[in-house]
């Protein structure tokens, strides 16, 4: 781990710093089995994230998080701020998918999927294609200002804008729909709400990505502060061969490195240069570690070169290291009770999730019995209340409701009793219950109200409301 900078003052005392000063990183590009990787996760989730705002469904936009209209569009189904049981659902299968992964494998959620990595890895792509790989790019910051470093530097910033800017438009379309956002850009007429998101989010992307970079990973990300708890001995993180590499040095060919007393590592350093948070695999396990395997690739080729097997810097766990165990055994490990009982309570809430989502009633009411007149007599003598209810018809299809009333002897709905109800729309309507007078006990009495679907019985849902009797 870095430790903290220590400066000597004129009376004698020292300063400490542990806020360590930030030191350019100018990783090297390398290709490999794992970058490969990588660079297939970074396509894959950026055509997913900005490619699926232009997907139709049902003639709208397949996902839409509608704030104005407080409806929530996935696909098929459509979600209402009383829905958030879903939401919470949803963030608790996360959190315990990336416990369940990190005590598997370590950071590989940081090393291939997260959004700073990923952002990180495409603005570097694009630095890489302007001012060239990493010496030309040491060398181009080295050089007085010119007209040729403005234009280099003028042309990679401006990228870096523009897919910025792209993000945050993405961001916004969705919560505001799309062909929409796209009309009121090409207008000039955004809302002030839409131009602080879009620039607002653009402008962290540009920011987090273009130079904060490992910073954000070293220090502001709470997940490499408390991995740690997660880990334990048989899990998978980017380990260094100690045994095998010491001591390191380079070699001249033809000389025979054991009897010089040197180990496999060559001592190249390229594990450090590819490295996108500078640290050196070689001093252990590292909190700035992300585990991106940056450093098996090109470990992997130097092995190549030099005639000696793969696997100086691998992917391997604690016990195996200090107990030699094989990969068989390796994978034998990973099913340990850590691991089941994260798999069993994620498979539990998934499971408890999706059967509730898949037997969710497209159909929310709410009854609100009006307060301005309790109760009235009716000239027949019957007592009467008045509520209002709210349907909330959750399919993409409309549907006429029938309300049915009981729990008081003779009660029945003196009002309308059917409804039309638009689809994924709120419909609002008063209705009348009456009873006779000796139907219950004086003051409040409990009622229950049925709402079904005339063209779909197995659309109903039952509520309970009270029935005001005078004295």
């Amino acid at each position: 781990m870095s430790q903290p900078e220590i400066s000597p003052q004129p009376d004698g005392a020292a300063k400490v710093s542990f806020y360590e000063k930030r030191k350019v990183i100018y990783a090297k590009r390398v290709r490999g089995y794992f970058d490969n990787w990588r660079i297939a996760l970074v396509i894959f989730t950026q055509i997913l994230f900005y490619v699926s705002p232009w997907l139709v469904w049902n003639d709208r936009q397949a996902i839409l998080l509608h704030l104005v209209e407080r409806k929530f569009y996935i696909f098929g189904m459509v979600f209402w701020p009383q829905d958030v049981i879903y939401l919470a659902a949803l963030l608790i299968v996360s959190a315990y998918a990336l416990f369940l992964v990190t005590a598997v494998a370590g950071r590989l959620f940081c090393g291939y999927a997260c959004p700073q990595t990923v952002y990180t890895q495409i603005f570097m792509w694009i630095e890489n294609k302007v001012e060239g790989e990493r010496n030309a790019r040491i060398k181009l910051d080295k050089e007085p200002f010119s007209a040729r470093k403005l234009r280099i530097k003028g042309t990679k910033h401006g990228l870096w804008l523009l897919f910025s800017l792209w993000t945050g438009f993405t961001l916004v379309c969705y919560f505001t729909p799309v062909t929409e956002l796209l009309n009121n850009v090409m207008t000039g007429d955004l809302g002030s709400w839409e131009i602080f998101w879009i620039f607002f989010y653009g402008g962290f992307t540009y920011l987090f990505a273009g130079f904060m970079r490992e910073q954000v990973c070293k220090y502001m990300c709470p997940y490499a502060r408390f991995q740690s708890v997660m880990f334990d001995p048989d899990t998978l993180i980017i380990t260094y061969d100690p045994e095998r590499g010491e001591t390191r040095g380079a070699r001249k060919k033809g000389v025979d490195a054991k009897a010089a007393g040197l180990g496999d590592c060559v001592d190249c350093g390229l594990c450090v240069q590819v490295c996108p948070t500078g640290i050196d695999i070689r001093n252990g396990l590292q909190y700035e570690c992300i585990g991106c395997a940056a450093c098996v690739d090109i470990c992997d080729q130097v092995m190549d070169k030099v005639g000696l097997p793969r696997g100086l810097v691998r992917y391997s766990t604690e016990s195996a290291m200090a107990k030699h165990l094989s990969k068989k055994e390796i994978v034998a490990h990973i099913v340990r009770p850590r691991i089941l009982l994260y798999t069993v309570i994620l498979v539990i809430i998934t499971g408890l999730a999706a059967w509730f989502l898949a037997h969710r009633i497209p159909l929310k009411v709410d009854i609100i019995r009006d307060r301005s007149v309790l109760a009235r007599e009716a000239d027949d003598g019957r007592i009467e209340n008045v509520y209002m209810l709210q349907i909330m018809n959750t399919e993409e299809q409309p549907h006429r409701y029938r309300v049915t009333v009981e729990g008081l002897p003779g009660a029945e709905i003196a009002g309308p009793s059917e409804v039309d109800a638009k689809a994924a729309g709120l419909t609002s309507f008063n209705t009348v219950v009456s009873v006779p007078p000796e139907a219950g006990k004086t003051g409040s009495n409990q009622i229950h109200f049925e709402i079904s679907a005339i063209d779909n019985p197995d659309i109903k849902v039952r509520e309970k409301a009270a029935f005001l009797l005078p004295q």
